[in-house]
């Protein structure tokens, strides 16, 4: 079979995944993994949550994600700073880069995640928030699209099955109130733009986890790189950048503790146990999550296409985890 297919046979796979779980430890050990990224989706499901609390302090989706940077770039510091050895006292993650490749990547990393979080703030504008979610849905198609044609890498028919219906699921989420028509047009297409980047950093972070970058290095590249692109942004249009209540200043600096440090390390370090597209269907379960805290803390309602939806996601997750191309 050609190597650029994208399936390999599935008699190949069950050979693989028979070796790979002959081990006890080494199922648990995934299991440990799979926790730790289904903690970090539950901390990135709060963002929607912080970002309609900053709203009430008037500041833009923009200003709110260029606060959360900021902030995450200063907490990231701190830390390295500290954990690092009295003799060392250097931010590793701005030393020691061993090559221009790594940098460009991690630039390309940076303005993909960035740019891609502009753009879906800025299609919220111009089409529904169903549209950008059934839209946004793709992620996964992308990054698995990216991971076949750029990094050679195959993937068996059941992985294949568990993306399509878990994307199916996450479509599902937003489908009764799409929206369709030219005048939604341009805003559909910023959704669509705005997937297609977000499969970009998250195949470029996999990529660099696989060659043993680590966690922070990535984070602090992330957002202060990220903070830096926003700055004039920010600073040029006619609103507030800061917050001006105790309560907003809470409220952002949750959003880079919790959502951007936290959740966001947490994913940075789960591509080093899986790959890019895996990580990709697993996101697929923040809309649900959100919806669910949205239901508790602001009494939003909960329908039976988000119970369905559920389902679909989980099915898709449990048939690609069970193939051998989910894991690195």
């Amino acid at each position: 079979m050609n190597k650029n297919s994208l399936l390999i046979p599935d008699n190949q796979t069950e050979q693989i995944s028979a070796r790979d779980l002959s081990s006890g430890e080494k199922i648990i050990a995934s299991s440990i993994s799979l926790g730790i990224l289904f903690i970090a989706i539950v901390a990135l499901a709060f963002s929607p949550i912080f970002t309609k609390l900053s709203e009430i302090e008037l500041l833009t989706p923009t200003a709110i994600v260029f606060n959360r940077l900021w902030i995450a770039t200063i907490i990231i510091s701190c830390w390295q700073i500290i954990k690092t050895p009295p003799e060392f006292k250097q931010i590793q993650f701005l030393d020691n880069i061993p090559n221009y490749k790594e940098r460009s990547l991690l630039i390309l990393a940076s303005v993909a995640a960035t740019v891609s979080s502009l753009l879906w703030a800025m299609s919220l504008t111009q089409t529904s928030v169903a549209s950008s979610t059934v839209l946004r849905s793709l992620t996964p198609l992308f990054i698995s699209l990216g991971a076949w044609l750029i990094l050679k890498q195959q993937f068996n028919r059941q992985f294949v099955t568990g993306m399509a219906i878990s994307i199916a699921g996450g479509m599902i989420i937003g489908w009764d109130d799409l929206q369709l028509g030219t005048e939604y047009l341009s805003g559909d297409s910023l959704a669509l733009l705005s997937a297609a980047l977000h499969g970009v950093n998250l195949l470029t972070v996999g990529y660099l986890r696989d060659r043993d970058c680590n966690t922070a290095k990535v984070l602090f590249w992330r957002c202060g790189f990220g903070a830096l692109i926003i700055l004039p942004i920010v600073y040029l249009t006619d609103t507030p950048m800061f917050p001006t209540s105790t309560q907003g200043w809470l409220t952002v600096i949750a959003l880079a503790v919790i959502c951007q440090t936290f959740g966001q390390g947490l994913l940075v370090y789960s591509l080093k146990q899986f790959s890019s597209s895996f990580v990709g269907i697993f996101t697929l379960l923040k809309p649900i999550i959100t919806a669910f805290l949205a239901w508790v803390i602001f009494a939003e309602n909960l329908n039976l296409t988000s119970c369905i939806a559920v389902i679909l996601i989980l099915c898709g997750i449990y048939l690609a985890k069970s193939s051998n191309s989910a894991i690195n």
